[in-house]
């Protein structure tokens, strides 16, 4: 039998692509005020693996990366996903989107990304919205898998997360130290 125990917090993560730079620096602003502080906004880079967008939201499509300081539980990306959704909602324009945010999260062993899209490898979380594994983390990087998004497989978006990954990492080492420490005081 195994028994159930909470996991680490996760580190909350987001891709935000718009074809205006201005609006991509005021929606990573909305996450900061909305999730805390951000510690990684990647550098900008060009959203060209897919037209997709182009129709509804122009081109070119500008991205950027972003990784917030204070990690969460891995249960709160549906909330998630259901605020940025809201900000999007907020840069509407004549109905169609000026920027599109993908929240999720990375951990030790994983990212996962919130969407509200079925697929066969998503699995249901709730109100609408589904995990998608898009990364694993294996033999020292994460690497993609036969769903993974193009762009998401790219070494250089597999070299930012690889980035926050290390930083996650420091967090949860200072986490466990600052317990032990509490642990030892209370029993000393």
């Amino acid at each position: 039998m195994s028994l159930p125990r909470e996991p680490d917090p996760v580190k909350l993560i987001a891709s935000l692509f718009s074809p205006e730079k201005a609006i991509l620096h005021k929606a990573i602003q909305s996450l900061s005020s909305m999730f805390g502080p951000i510690d990684t906004v990647s550098h900008e880079l060009l959203f060209d693996r897919t037209r997709y967008y182009a129709r509804e939201m122009g081109w070119p499509l500008y991205r950027r990366f972003v990784s917030l300081r204070d990690l969460i539980p891995a249960d709160h990306l549906v909330e998630v996903k259901l605020k940025t959704n809201g900000v999007e909602r907020g840069y509407l324009h004549d109905g169609k989107r000026r920027v599109n945010i993908d929240p999720g999260y990375l951990c030790a062993e994983r990212l996962i990304l919130a969407t509200g899209k079925n697929y066969v490898h998503r699995v249901y979380l709730s109100r609408g919205i589904y995990a998608d594994l898009t990364l694993i983390y294996r033999k020292g990087s994460y690497r993609a898998l036969p769903w993974t998004y193009p762009d998401y497989a790219e070494p250089e978006t597999i070299r930012i997360f690889n980035e926050i990954r290390g930083k996650y990492m420091n967090q949860l080492k200072e986490m466990r130290r600052l317990d032990k420490k509490h642990d030892s005081i209370w029993q000393g």
